[in-house]
């Protein structure tokens, strides 16, 4: 059974696109985090207000789940990180969203996660605008046409 409302007018996923939108369909968007500690930083974002993953159709659960690991794929072809760390937190916007975000060994937080305590001195990077739309014709070039990419590891 699927628990929604399509709109809560004091969520802030419900209210705001949630970041820079880099790819979207009928179920989800996602956006990119603007957020110069860690470039290439993706949350993949319901189109409507649903609290749990528990509470979306299995179809629903699967095609989200389908997103998520593309957006992770693609972030690992453009960013090449060390390490990718996926989320679904939910405790302060109890919206259903996952994180996707590339961790650095340079990073300041890592191998903490990026909430938890710092580990040295923020080395901000902002993201350029030929990473950004790298970034968005790999997202799309898995996802869309039902099309799948795969980097073959």
């Amino acid at each position: 059974m699927t628990r929604t409302l399509s709109f809560h007018k004091h969520c802030e996923l419900c209210t705001t696109a949630g970041g820079i939108i880099l790819w979207q369909d009928a179920l989800c968007r996602v956006v990119q985090i603007d957020d110069h500690d860690y470039p290439g930083f993706c949350r993949i974002i319901l189109n409507r207000h649903v609290k749990e993953v528990t509470d979306l159709k299995r179809t629903d659960r699967e095609h989200l789940m389908l997103v998520v690991f593309a957006v992770e794929e693609a972030v690992r072809e453009v960013m090449h990180p060390d390490k990718i760390n996926l989320a679904s937190l939910g405790n302060m916007t109890p919206h259903v969203h996952w994180h996707v975000i590339p961790r650095f060994k340079r990073d300041r937080h890592f191998p903490n996660p990026i909430w938890g305590e710092s580990k040295r001195e923020s080395l901000p990077q902002a993201l350029d605008a030929s990473s950004t739309e790298a970034l968005k014709k790999a997202i799309a070039a898995r996802l869309d046409q039902g099309e799948r990419v795969f980097m073959g590891i």
